[in-house]
């Protein structure tokens, strides 16, 4: 039989729908592959293998009753471990938080459920998910770091012990790991995914987002999750998200790209910074260098201070109760965040609003933005995830954002990013698929 770790989800889903595997055929072969290869990669932090058995064998009942069947039925998806799941103990990588069951889903897992998804385990998260790293090693080289904080869900992805993961992004915690691993990343626009039941660390940037080895795969499980919750403002009402369809839709336009740089372009890995010359080169016209550079040092700087303030009134109690438990550095974030004016709170506030502004009058002149995912290949060592640089901006405006795993460098991955405008999550999906078909076109 095939390799079933190598299906995507919708290869998965569909075969399922067909008759030609189970979906205990296919959590079997995900539990094998991790079996052979979680002592390498530590991508795991919870996982039950009688439990998900049994939640493949109800959903191949159903599939032989004749009852309806979810988009994702059957399909084993990794869930990061600070999204709350009612079977699974969510310890948030800290050990303050060993052994906290929730009583309840998260917004997030019940989507999943709902759409036929059986939910594998939990995968790895940096310590109440920020930048102190976990266990997890790339599955490119064990010697460098996945990135973070959705360390386990990138590397899950990547080596293929299931086709789909959960994460979230408060800087650059889904896009930069995606990169290093090399699988497809989507951040969302902030408050499209509801987050009830998700770790908050920072109200105003924290999204969910998710990891995929296609850009079908991204849509179909933003499809899921995309809607309203009344229980999380930032979330809106909106029609039934409709990503696949736009995704697949003709375009008989081509797209059209900024290419913005930022203020570090020096700091690139020499390969990183080639191939996004090379890629700028195959697209000629359709590229436009805009300055924006500026943004970068201001944005990045009012979204670590509002990150710090909202930080400090997340977990500042819990440091309190339980020092010894906390990351030194975690507890002098919450230090700093306490340190913080209000008036500089509010400034940076401000500083979002303006940049924004900004921001759509670019989406408007050239549909897209292109830049790099992160510095270059995955850093050395696993002391460190990376630096979130190129990422953090486009959270701090709450666009959506998709790294795209186009390149290579001596059997490193490396990712371009692609940066749309808020609230055009479809769109943007669309020309992600649009330009890696067109490139693989004209290989």
């Amino acid at each position: 039989m095939q390799d079933l770790t190598q299906w995507t989800a919708r290869e998965a889903a569909a075969a399922i729908r067909d008759g030609l595997v189970t979906a205990t055929d296919l959590v079997e072969a995900s539990l094998d592959r991790i079996a052979a290869r979680e002592g390498d990669i530590r991508a795991w932090a919870q996982i039950d293998p009688g439990l998900v058995l049994d939640a493949a064998a109800r959903a191949d009942r159903a599939r032989a009753e004749g009852r309806p069947l979810g988009p994702l039925h059957g399909v084993p998806v990794g869930l990061k471990d600070v999204i709350d799941t009612a079977d699974y103990p969510t310890e948030h990588g800290s050990p303050a938080h060993r052994g906290h069951r929730p009583e309840t889903d998260a917004a997030a897992a019940a989507a999943l459920r709902a759409a036929g998804a059986i939910i594998l385990g939990k995968t790895v998260t940096c310590e109440l998910a920020t930048h102190i790293p976990g266990s997890t090693r790339n599955p490119a080289d064990p010697g460098r770091t996945p990135g973070g904080s959705s360390s386990g869900s990138a590397a899950a992805v990547a080596d293929r012990h299931v086709p789909l993961a959960l994460g979230t992004q408060t800087l650059g915690s889904v896009i930069r790991p995606a990169a290093f691993c090399g699988v497809y990343g989507f951040k969302p626009s902030f408050g499209a995914i509801p987050r009830p039941g998700v770790l908050e660390q920072s109200g105003s940037l924290d999204t969910v987002g998710v990891f995929a080895r296609s850009i079908e795969d991204l849509a179909l499980i933003g499809d899921v999750l995309i809607g309203y919750d009344p229980r999380d403002g930032a979330t809106r009402p909106r029609s039934r998200s409709t990503l696949m369809a736009t995704v697949e839709a003709d375009w008989t336009l081509p797209p059209t790209f900024a290419l913005v740089r930022s203020d570090r372009w020096s700091d690139l890995a020499p390969e990183q910074r080639e191939a996004i010359d090379e890629l700028v080169g195959e697209l000629g016209a359709r590229v436009t260098e805009i300055a924006f550079d500026f943004a970068f040092e201001e944005g990045i700087a009012a979204a670590k201070l509002i990150r710090e303030v909202e930080f400090a009134r997340a977990f500042g109690s819990l440091a309190d109760r339980t020092p010894d438990l906390i990351h030194p550095e975690l507890r002098a974030v919450v230090e700093r965040g306490r340190a913080a004016s209000a008036v500089a709170y509010l400034d940076a506030k401000e500083t979002r609003e303006r940049l924004e502004r900004l921001a759509r009058a670019i989406f408007l002149d050239h549909g897209t933005i292109l830049t790099p995912a992160a510095l270059g290949p995955a850093p050395v060592g696993l002391a460190s995830t990376g630096d979130p640089h190129f990422c953090s901006l486009w959270t701090f405006l709450g666009t959506p954002a998709v790294s795209l795993p186009l390149f290579e460098a001596d059997g490193l991955p490396m990712a371009v990013q692609l940066v749309g405008a808020r609230d055009d999550d479809a769109r943007l999906l669309r020309t992600a698929r649009l330009l890696v078909r067109s490139l693989a076109a004209a290989e």
